[in-house]
């Protein structure tokens, strides 16, 4: 099924039932754009005019989940790990018949474990060895994976795998563990070897509700391939993708406190969890005096949750005033966030696998919505405006009723700047 059929599917009874009563507001509210300082929103759309533009904006609307060749690429290594040929990625374990994993104990700063995995010795665990842990503690989670320092997600999807406690519980840990590090493959070249860590705590309890972190082998039901990061990876729910460090080979527990993340060489926060933010996917670059504006984008919902996302657009004729750089006094117009797909695209049969954690497994639909650590899609009918050049503007405001970019507004903890672009109007 194309994407363009998936996404009709997706949103068919938003766009019936839903949107075709979004209206637009009368010549009345053309003023209204124009002041920054104004407190009081503009009136709400008329529920009784429909708008065929904003339907069909809906209608073609990205997947929810993205399938495996339409995630975004940020891996790293020259050559890249999933690029190298078949017999090579056979050699250096990047096959499901070929991986192995080590989960040793630092040698300068040991942890006590009494039955450490190695490939030197022979003892490593291979992903026969892990498949077999799958059929009694496998876990499966819905998640958007974004980098840290780009300003879009990578792709969501539905992340399969062992809790990594499952295997560290295995070492027969005893005293002196404080940190787990890891790697993945990096082509046999020291200078390419991309680390990350999380503290013990994180790795064998799960706070505020979160999902395991898991060794994952797959995606959307389908095995993780190698551009994803497979035969295994690491995925850490809350964190950006800097944590889920892809073709997984070393897993070293220390006693040591700090972390040893590649990340942290670039300035970067090492312990920030995903933000809640909105981008806009759709809009008219140039509209007519008077005509209705819509809008349609999605909002990547943090570990701080989505109450709302707001749009706004502004004259760019009238000044901002100083002292309010995240546009605190704006007149936000509330869009509305789009109810949970029918079909979620990228997973077998469009249909959530059962046991997927945070649905429920009679309907298949979410238990909350939107859900925390995913995206959501959000429309917006804005009133026409008078000739002239302006510039639309989206926040979200989180379950705390804090707007975008707050309350994490610096750059090295991932983006949360609100996004601006420009529309033009003429007759």
């Amino acid at each position: 099924m194309q994407n363009s059929e998936r996404s009709l599917l997706d949103h068919e009874a938003l766009t019936r039932r839903h949107f075709i009563q979004m209206g637009v507001v009368g010549a009345a509210a053309l003023d209204c754009v124009s002041s920054l300082g104004r407190t009081a929103p503009p009136p709400a759309p008329d529920p009784a005019q429909g708008s065929p533009e904003l339907a069909k904006a809906i209608e073609s609307l990205e997947p929810y989940f993205t399938s495996q060749e339409k995630f975004r690429d940020v891996s790293r290594g020259k050559p890249l790990p999933h690029s190298l040929p078949a017999e090579t990625m056979r050699k250096v374990g990047l096959t499901r018949e070929t991986w192995k994993l080590d989960v040793v104990s630092d040698p300068d700063h040991p942890a006590r474990i009494r039955r450490p995995f190695s490939q030197k010795d022979g003892t490593a665990l291979d992903f026969a060895a892990l498949l077999k842990l799958g059929e009694k503690h496998s876990v499966r989670f819905a998640k958007t994976m974004t980098c840290l320092n780009i300003g879009c997600p990578l792709g969501s999807g539905i992340w399969e795998g062992v809790p990594l406690r499952e295997v560290i519980w295995l070492t027969q840990p005893r005293e002196n563990l404080r940190r787990v590090f890891y790697y993945g493959y990096h082509n046999d070249d020291p200078q390419q070897m991309f680390r990350s860590s999380l503290s013990i705590d994180r790795v064998l309890e799960d706070p505020f509700d979160l999902p395991p972190v898991i060794l994952c082998y797959k995606l959307n039901g389908e095995w993780l391939n190698s551009e994803r990061g497979g035969p295994v990876r690491v995925v850490v729910p809350e964190a950006y993708g800097f944590k889920s460090i892809k073709w997984l080979t070393r897993v070293v527990l220390t006693n040591l406190h700090n972390a040893n993340d590649t990340y942290a060489e670039g300035n970067n926060d090492l312990e920030s969890a995903l933000k809640t933010f909105a981008a806009r996917l759709s809009f008219p670059k140039q509209t007519k005096p008077g005509e209705p504006i819509p809008v349609t984008g999605y909002a990547q919902v943090g570990v701080s949750g989505l109450s709302k996302v707001q749009v706004w657009i502004q004259s760019n004729a009238v000044e901002l005033p100083e002292g309010d750089p995240y546009f605190t006094t704006a007149p936000w117009i509330d869009a509305q966030i789009l109810p949970a797909p029918r079909n979620w695209g990228a997973v077998p049969g469009g249909k959530i696998p059962a046991d997927t954690l945070g649905f429920d497994g009679p309907t298949g639909q979410p238990r909350a919505w939107p859900m925390r650590l995913g995206k959501a899609h959000w429309a917006a009918l804005l009133p026409g405006v008078r000739a002239g050049d302006y510039t639309l503007r989206c926040r979200t405001i989180d379950d705390k009723g804090m707007a975008q970019p707050m309350p994490r507004p610096f750059q090295k903890s991932g983006n949360a700047a609100i996004e601006a672009v420009e529309i033009k109007v003429k007759a």
